[in-house]
């Protein structure tokens, strides 16, 4: 009990291994891969060509009409703003000055 009151717990410590990424060697490791199906020299490993290895902005892409950057964003948000604002106008004035 006594050891217990003057215990202080350590901070844990995790290990945990690096990644690295390198877009532009993965696409060359591609190519080669391709290529190397094209010429008829097999390895060990089986070439996909259905297989997409970038997937970097693969889903902006197939959505569609979605902003590229921040500033289309913004500014398709305030196109839609003054839009619906005009609109809104055109109502009220309807409903104000005409009846």
């Amino acid at each position: 009990m006594i050891g217990k009151f003057f215990y202080i717990p350590k901070n844990k410590r995790f290990s945990i291994p690096f990644r690295y990424y390198d877009p532009d060697k993965e696409e060359m490791e591609t190519r080669e891969q391709r290529i190397k199906h094209e010429l008829g020299i097999h390895e060990k490993k089986e070439f996909d060509a259905s297989y997409r290895a970038t997937l970097k902005g693969s889903f902006r892409n197939a959505a569609g009409g979605h902003a590229k950057s921040v500033e289309d964003a913004r500014r398709k948000s305030n196109t839609r703003l003054i839009f619906l604002i005009l609109i809104l106008a055109f109502v009220f004035y309807l409903l104000f000055f005409q009846f």
